[in-house]
């Protein structure tokens, strides 16, 4: 199983804005703080703002911080809500013009289907704040960020 693009920056986003003593940040700080573009993070704020996770304030003292009740949301819930594929497999063909000729007695996808629903129930024990520094001292340093082709 493999996380979107778009998933690893709200990992990343979540997991910075945790880091102890951290307050509250600007996009730009997050991104430069992550090696991740600007565009992908801010995109990513929207989202986690959308969900509860985010609580942001906009102006020039603005930024985005954790709500009180995000450190405490499964990490398998919030995996599902951001996971916005309807299926691990394209069952269609690379050109788009027609369906897989296996498609009408094929039952990979309901696997596959039941596959990503058993990750995703094996992280739903786990709270963000499992995955979070638990010290200042941990600082992030950019980590390598695949090339992005579209994210959404």
């Amino acid at each position: 199983m493999k996380l979107s693009a778009f998933t690893d920056v709200c990992l990343r986003t979540i997991m910075v804005l945790a880091t102890p003593g951290t307050g509250q940040l600007t996009s730009r700080e997050i991104s430069e703080s992550v090696g991740v573009p600007y565009n992908h993070v801010a995109k990513a704020v929207l989202e986690l703002r959308t969900l509860g996770i985010l609580q942001v304030t906009r102006g020039r003292n603005g930024g985005a911080m954790l709500t009180g009740a995000a450190l405490e949301s499964s990490l398998g819930g919030l995996l599902r809500k951001l996971d916005k594929r309807t299926d691990i497999v394209d069952c269609s063909d690379h050109d788009a013009q027609s369906n897989c000729p296996l498609a009408g007695n094929c039952r990979l996808r309901a696997v596959f289907r039941q596959a990503r629903e058993a990750f995703y129930a094996s992280l739903d024990a786990l709270k963000i704040q499992d995955i979070c520094p638990t010290s200042p001292a941990a600082a992030f340093t950019a980590l390598p960020f695949p090339t992005v082709r579209d994210i959404a």
